[in-house]
């Protein structure tokens, strides 16, 4: 039996007792918001990325849905730390989320019940170890990034991810590592599940309009900053990807991970480019706590 622990509305669960019922409304229908987080061992001790900013994120994506919290931010904060230390990890990926219950069906979710759950496991590079340094192969998705009048696009909606999880399979499936989205206009927007940055002279990123408000991101907006790179928000083409110096992916699953092909095109010289690597060395540095600048952005354990 799984060992494991899992905070689940404010009692501690064995990992094969933290079930719900199977007519729990966000099953159905998709309406349920969460977060992903990473925990880092660093030199002197267990870390959390940014949880305040995270969690500010997760009240926000609900609070856009119409799901009033049952929890504080606080209350959640301490028992993301709480079950991390229940299980005895010293770097994980912490998957908060919060979801409807059973007690109301159908498309009107008035009344329903809300729930919390705080789950952690190990897990490594998202896009495989080697993706890291080598960089990955990427394919333009014949599926389009939700437009901001059909969907809730600033929130991490359940259902949201539907589109992505299409759009991910897709380009495995023919041989890819990763897809990428246009918006309704044609231009790129994001990843399946990252936001995506370009080398160009500066560095280039979507503008919020059409992206999630990624933390990573934010995060490689400051340091790039801090180190004199130029960032500009602005709407590109996918031609304009194909003829980037770099390009490269963020994301609490993906950290940064560089782009080296995109529909059979090499980017670049197709290999982790110099400002990629400067901004991933950096950004190691400071999750890893090797970095005081940015300390602020830990949560020790």
């Amino acid at each position: 039996m799984d060992n494991r622990k899992i905070w689940l509305d404010g009692e501690i669960k064995n990992w094969d007792e933290a079930n719900v019922h199977i007519m729990t409304h966000t099953l159905h229908y998709g309406l349920g918001v969460f977060e992903g987080i990473r925990c880092y061992k660093t030199d002197t001790g267990s870390a959390i990325f940014r949880l305040n900013d995270h969690m500010e994120r997760l009240f926000n994506s609900a609070h856009i849905v119409g799901i009033k919290m049952p929890y504080s931010k606080e209350v959640l904060s301490d028992a993301v730390k709480e079950i991390i230390k229940i299980n005895g990890f010293d770097a994980c990926y912490i998957r908060p989320i919060i979801f409807l219950g059973s007690n109301v069906f159908g498309l009107n979710s008035k009344g329903a019940s809300v729930h919390s759950a705080i789950v952690v496991w190990k897990w490594g590079a998202y896009l495989g170890e080697e993706s890291l340094t080598k960089g990955i192969r990427t394919k333009v998705s014949s599926f389009t990034r939700l437009h901001v009048n059909i969907n809730m696009t600033k929130a991490k909606v359940c259902g949201n991810y539907v589109n992505s999880i299409l759009a991910k399979i897709e380009a495995v499936e023919n041989g890819y590592d990763e897809a990428i989205l246009l918006d309704v206009n044609g231009n790129v927007s994001e990843g399946s599940g990252e936001n995506i940055f370009i080398v160009r002279g500066g560095i280039k990123t979507p503008p919020l309009l059409s992206v999630l408000e990624g933390i990573t991101r934010d995060s490689i907006i400051k340091i790039a900053s801090d180190q004199g790179i130029r960032v500009k928000e602005e709407v590109f083409s996918r031609d304009e990807l194909y003829v980037a110096e770099e390009s490269f992916l963020s994301g609490t699953a993906a950290e940064i991970t560089p782009i080296r092909e995109v529909d059979n095109r090499i980017i670049g010289k197709g290999v982790r480019g110099p400002i990629t690597q400067k901004i991933q060395e950096t950004f190691f540095d400071i999750v890893k706590g090797r970095n005081n600048r940015y300390r602020e952005w830990l949560t020790y354990i």
